[in-house]
């Protein structure tokens, strides 16, 4: 008897259907699967052998052959396991076959029956009402993850028993409703004691945050140890406005083919922070592997990566982020397929202005030699450094003004003033596709970010002054059209101007 179910597989944050074809003969017992599988699905044969026992069914003393469709697209993951043991039974005629044909069939089997759950739901799920599958079955942990998808009918199951029971009887099985309610900011508030009014003084630096997160804009904050850099860069998603519901399926879908979402999880409804040690590779930086997966710049899509002592991590490394900060998006090439992963962040840097750290402190001396400093400078390389669109020196406060001094204004009332700015851009850019000023492309800038007579010439002197490159010319309008939109002008002054090349003296 022959049976043919629904699944799917995951390739970058897309996925791809496949078609299960099983084949129950007489024959000389033996269990064969072709289709590309890897490793991991080829090991499917002993998980699915013992869960079908294992949950009180026979499993048949014949000739199976498994074919996972297309045959040219390798099948990777544990996940289709349930399929082909619902395949097995439906050969038999234990499930009815008149219903697993409009189903989408995935999870991962243990021996005892039970189904644990799955990567990628979330992307598989959009792909399912994408093409008209009106329904998936899958894990139970996974249903909120998959209600996310509007017209899905969701069919969550803990045990393979209990999925041939909802194959066999549709009807009687409640299908989990679609969460209506769309992310706010107030549940991240009230979950975050984070505070930007923790950081005691430091108004430049304040500024400048506030200059970033209206903007996406990348900065990087240089300082002695213990001057706040951190401390300013953790309050950074405190300040950033909440996540659109597109943004939160978006970056959803990315925590889900990574496989950090918890269970039971639905929409990531705050902006991810991502703070990766500077022992990391380039690999988990930006993503790969022979599977590639999301790296880090991917789970920081729609958020913020933070890079702590940025002058330490290794140079290459370093070097992996100058296309993503460019394109917004990781492209990794193998042999079988190309996959792309999205990557729009807002990046922020954090060093020591020299190796010892106290270059330029009023108490504690600099140990270190001009070739030192020059030689840790230069670990940021100069087409690295013209992509951070602010740079800020951070001083080291005295004891007096982290006792007595009075607490800095609060995350709410800046990132009010952020999102004000922000709505000011969106409505701007319209379809464009752009919600920020830091995507603005060269036609965008030419269009919106014109400068009146004055700035114009403060520009030119400056660029000129300042040897800025064409890249570094354009972030300094676009930097200047943020700090007009936070002041609600629709021009660009020469005030603006003045006070973007001012957070660009120490790029």
């Amino acid at each position: 008897m022959l049976s043919c179910l629904r699944t799917a597989a995951v390739f970058g944050v897309d996925a791809c259907h496949v078609h299960v074809e099983v084949d129950v003969s007489f024959g000389m017992p033996r269990f064969t699967m072709v289709g590309l599988p890897d490793v991991g699905v080829r090991e499917s044969r002993d998980r699915v052998r013992s869960a079908i026992r294992n949950s009180g069914f026979d499993f048949p003393a014949h000739r199976i052959t498994v074919n996972l469709a297309p045959a040219d697209v390798r099948k990777a993951g544990a996940s289709f396991d349930l399929p082909i043991a619902l395949g097995i039974l439906a050969a038999q005629g234990v499930v009815e076959r008149r219903h697993i044909a409009d189903v989408v069939l995935l999870g991962e089997l243990s021996l005892d029956g039970s189904i644990h759950p799955a990567r990628g739901v979330l992307p598989i799920a959009a792909a399912a009402r994408r093409d008209g599958v009106p329904a998936i079955l899958l894990p139970e942990p996974n249903a909120g993850e998959a209600a996310i998808v509007a017209g899905l009918a969701i069919y969550p199951v803990s045990s393979l028993a209990a999925a041939v029971q909802v194959l066999n009887n549709p009807a009687s099985v409640r299908s989990r409703p679609r969460p209506s309610v769309p992310p706010t900011a107030s549940g991240r508030e009230a979950a975050d004691p984070i505070d930007l009014a923790d950081v005691r003084g430091q108004l430049l630096a304040r500024r400048a945050v506030e200059i970033a997160c209206a903007g996406g804009h990348n900065l990087l904050v240089v300082g002695p140890p213990g001057a706040g850099k951190t401390m300013m860069a953790r309050r950074v998603p405190g300040i950033l406005p909440p996540l659109t519901f597109d943004e939160a399926v978006e970056v959803t879908t990315v925590h889900s083919v990574a496989g950090l979402l918890p269970a039971n999880a639905g929409l990531v409804t705050h902006r991810p922070f991502r703070a990766p040690h500077h022992t990391i590779s380039d690999a988990a930086l930006v993503g790969g592997g022979p599977r590639p997966r999301p790296g880090e710049v991917s789970l920081a899509h729609h958020g913020v990566l933070f890079l702590d002592e940025m002058p330490e991590f290794s140079r290459h490394v370093l070097e992996v982020l100058r296309q993503p900060l460019e394109e917004g998006a990781v492209t990794i090439a193998r042999a079988a397929r190309t996959d792309v992963f999205p990557a729009r962040f807002m990046l922020v840097g954090a060093m020591n202005p020299c190796p010892c750290g106290y270059l330029g402190d009023a108490v504690r001396a600099c140990r270190c030699t001009p070739q030192q400093v020059e030689r840790y400078r230069s670990r940021l390389s100069g087409p690295l450094r013209d992509r951070m669109d602010l740079a800020i020196e951070v001083p080291a406060l005295p004891p007096d003004a982290l006792a007595a001094g009075p607490p800095g204004e609060r995350s709410a009332d800046v990132r009010a003033r952020v999102v004000c700015a922000r709505e000011h851009q969106r409505a701007r850019y319209g379809c464009t596709g752009v919600h920020a000023n830091a995507a603005l492309t060269p036609a965008l800038i030419a269009r919106h970010c014109s400068l009146d007579a004055a700035g114009v010439r403060l520009l030119t002197a400056a660029a000129t002054q300042m040897a800025l490159s064409a890249r570094a010319y354009d972030r300094v309008r676009k930097v200047a059209r943020t700090i007009a939109d936070l002041a609600g002008a629709d021009m660009i002054g020469a005030e603006h101007v003045a006070e973007a090349l001012q957070f660009r003296m120490a790029v």
